[in-house]
């Protein structure tokens, strides 16, 4: 294995949405540091079942059910 050339492991808090902390490895940031998560499994629609907002970047959502909204099955 060569020497110096993995990232150092160390560790580091991550704080969820909801305020819950727990300190875990990585190779993120540096020894102590916090992570603050803006999305994570209580908060994300992927994993709550709830409703999510496509944002229409260049008209390419409004394009596609345009040509394909009436192909209801």
């Amino acid at each position: 294995m060569k020497a110096s050339i993995h990232p150092e492991y160390h560790v580091i808090k991550v704080v969820m949405t909801d305020g819950t902390e727990y300190e875990t490895r990585s190779t993120w940031g540096s020894e102590g540091q916090t992570m603050n998560l803006e999305i994570d499994p209580k908060s994300h629609p992927a994993w709550t079942g709830g409703n999510q907002q496509l944002m229409d970047r260049g008209g390419r959502v409004s394009k596609f059910n345009k040509r394909f909204g009436g192909l209801g099955l």
